[in-house]
């Protein structure tokens, strides 16, 4: 699959895979804006995700070294947007590390997505869960 990239600045970096094998691709932040709820990372990029695909956005395990949170947990991105991809963060403490400009802040990963017709129904199938929700099936 070719996944078409646009930049949008000349601050852009080009995503591309750590090590063979990788899930996602690295985002770096090129812009920064900050409000009273969030911290907004730009990347200067935007993509053509393929008909029939999905970007997801995740944190790198380096947020784990920052007070950061994505303030979504998984950024979704539809394969009809053309904008720039941004990732929102959580405001840090005051004195804690966060990421700057030019840090990597997130990984895109692309997925095929099924097509599922939906079907209002009265019932639906018995399984031995059933309706057995969080902790149901034990610590």
């Amino acid at each position: 699959m070719i996944l078409k990239i646009k930049r949008l600045s000349e601050k852009a970096v080009l995503p591309k895979y750590a090590k063979v094998g990788d899930a996602g691709v690295d985002l770096v932040a090129t812009s920064l804006s900050r409000t009273h709820k969030y911290f907004e990372y730009g990347t200067s990029l935007a993509v053509e995700i393929p008909e029939g695909h999905v970007g997801f956005l995740f944190p790198r395990s380096s947020i784990s070294e920052t007070d950061h949170f994505l303030r979504n947990s998984v950024g979704v991105i539809d394969s009809g947007y053309r904008g720039e991809i941004k990732l929102r963060m959580s405001i840090p403490e005051l004195g804690s590390r966060e990421y700057r400009l030019g840090d990597k802040v997130g990984q895109l990963i692309i997925m095929k997505l099924p097509w599922v017709d939906i079907e209002e129904v009265k019932e639906l199938s018995d399984t031995d869960r059933g309706e057995g929700g969080f902790g149901s099936t034990g610590e």
